[in-house]
């Protein structure tokens, strides 16, 4: 009896799988393909000879360029992703006081990290020892308004609105913070950790 057309070629294809090794993908090998263990090699040998996806190495460093409005990550001394953000509109220079929507000109760390506030926020360790020293002076001088202090609160921040993704880069809103979309916020605050540098210049 004949074979109708569909079980031959299913059994073409059965008798070149027993004899033949199939091209396959390997989760995490980046799509390379790699030939399929022959029925000789043991699977714990196939297992061992899978290759690893290389982890993204941790930020050392966040690099804030006000003038540019950028925002740049950096691992093992070199910038692995850039950004654009929204600063204060108080302008450039360093903050001299609370409530003056200035962004902070300095260097920092990352010193925690808040979920929920303006969908996650990264604690920047403002004021520093030269923010104190800065705002001191002003205000024997006189030139700071009556009730304010150094600033605090500062951080590095998404926006909690998907809808406003990308749109509120158009202009400087914060209130001296530094902010991003929020799928950006996540991945910064993912591969940052509490303690990173933060180097903020005009």
């Amino acid at each position: 009896m004949l074979l109708r057309p569909p079980l031959v070629l299913a059994a073409a294809l059965l008798a070149a799988s027993l004899t033949h090794t199939v091209p396959s993908l390997t989760a995490g090998s980046g799509g390379a393909p790699r030939a399929a263990p022959s029925q000789r090699t043991p699977p714990a040998t196939a297992a061992r000879r899978a290759p690893r996806a290389a982890a993204s190495p941790p930020v050392t460093e966040i690099r804030i360029d006000k003038s540019e409005h950028t925002l740049d990550l950096v691992a093992g001394g070199k910038i692995v992703r850039s950004y654009r953000v929204a600063l204060g509109p108080g302008g450039p220079g360093p903050k001299r006081y609370e409530g003056d929507k200035r962004t902070p000109v300095g260097t920092y760390r990352v010193a925690g990290r808040i979920d929920g506030l303006f969908h996650r926020f990264l604690i920047v360790s403002y004021p520093n020892e030269e923010d104190r020293a800065r705002f001191a002076e002003l205000k024997r001088r006189g030139e700071v308004p009556p009730g304010r202090g150094v600033g605090h609160s500062i951080g590095i921040h998404g926006v909690g609105s998907a809808q406003l993704a990308g749109v509120h880069k158009e202009s400087d809103w914060t209130l001296g913070c530094i902010a991003l979309d929020d799928d950006e916020i996540d991945e910064i605050a993912r591969r940052t950790p509490d303690g990173a540098k933060i180097v903020i210049t005009d």
